[in-house]
């Protein structure tokens, strides 16, 4: 069977009546707030993004993890705050994203946010830079129930990689790889569901025939093709890639660039779930990495309570009205391009 397909049955399995009808109040719920101009919710979190760490091995210039300039702080995710995090939304939640910022398997309880969190029937995923599989940490991952893995791949050679990945290893990369899918078929397992991440850059776009190449070799489940967001693009078009169907941004006669996205005045993201970081910040979505719009904390009070507070309901209608206006939306895409 297409491994897309099995994946996709997997994660229908996650469904259930409870969970279908509140995804159905969501879509309804944000489909009246765009008509109406007026924010309501009319249902519970159907995604989630939950931090394990802000921590990295890798030092990418593009990415304030890897350029250790957070302002905010940085730390490690306990079981306690995730357990109680899940344990309110469980009932409703279909998929979980264990990533926002740093190296997910540098904390030591990962495996155990999985597990738990697969005992909940709960769709889980993660992005890593595979640099830390052991052949022991592999077979535990495809034991733990880990729905979705994706890894970054920036490239087929040390050099190319390794200007974007600095201080990472292709070859930990692809070994790292070669031992979950090892793992995989020597357990008779169907997950997780293996995505290389190749983000298309200036420097590596030559390679994609030969990343196509090499994870065909490999055996991975998935190739996504991803562009890339860059935080200069209006000062610098070094990371820009020059092929236009492999860049957010377009460039302009004056040799400047602008970000392709139209920025509509709707975001179905602030409908459908939140993301909390690793120490219990509740914060609108994967671009607002330095936590700087702050709904509430679910350390010290409830996720119920804060989803639909002052605050997170004012900025939701601000989406509606002039998301231009948002810092963290002006420089917004989904981007994420794939060849099969």
């Amino acid at each position: 069977m297409n491994r897309n397909i099995t994946d996709g049955i997997n994660l229908l399995s996650k469904l259930n009546n409870r969970r279908i009808w509140n995804f159905v109040k969501l879509y309804a719920s944000y489909y009246y707030s765009k008509t109406t101009k007026k924010p309501v919710i009319w249902g519970n979190p159907t995604s989630i993004e939950i931090e394990p760490t802000t921590s990295c091995n890798l030092r990418c210039p593009q990415c304030p993890s890897g350029l250790r300039e957070f302002t905010r702080d940085t730390g490690m995710l306990g079981i306690d705050l995730f357990k109680k995090v899940i344990d309110e939304l469980e009932h409703d939640l279909v998929w979980l994203i264990l990533y926002f910022q740093g190296e997910p398997f540098l904390n030591k309880s990962f495996l155990d946010f999985v597990r738990y969190a697969s005992s909940k029937n709960i769709y889980t995923a993660t992005s890593s830079n595979a640099h830390y599989f052991t052949d022991d940490l592999a077979k535990e991952t495809v034991l733990s129930g880990l729905d979705r893995l994706i890894i970054s791949i920036d490239g087929t050679t040390q050099d190319t990689y390794g200007k974007y990945r600095i201080g990472g290893k292709i070859d930990k990369v692809i070994d790292g790889t070669s031992k979950l899918l090892y793992w995989k078929k020597k357990l008779g397992k169907t997950t997780p569901h293996i995505i290389w991440q190749f983000i298309a850059f200036k420097h590596n776009e030559h390679q994609i025939p030969e990343i196509k190449r090499l994870a065909k070799e490999i055996g991975v489940d998935e190739l996504g093709i991803k562009t890339a967001q860059i935080y200069d693009y209006q000062t610098s078009d070094a990371f820009i890639p020059e092929n236009n169907d492999l860049s957010r941004y377009e460039k302009q006669p004056d040799g400047s660039y602008k970000i392709k996205n139209k920025l509509l005045n709707q975001c179905w993201r602030m409908w459908r779930g939140s993301v909390i970081t690793w120490d219990g910040l509740v914060v609108p979505c994967c671009f607002d990495k330095d936590a700087t719009h702050r709904f509430g904390n679910t350390s010290t009070e409830s996720f119920s309570s804060v989803w639909r507070n002052e605050a997170y309901q004012r900025f939701r209608s601000a989406i509606l009205k002039s998301r231009k206006e948002i810092d963290i939306c002006t420089n917004c895409t989904e981007g994420t391009k794939v060849w099969s």
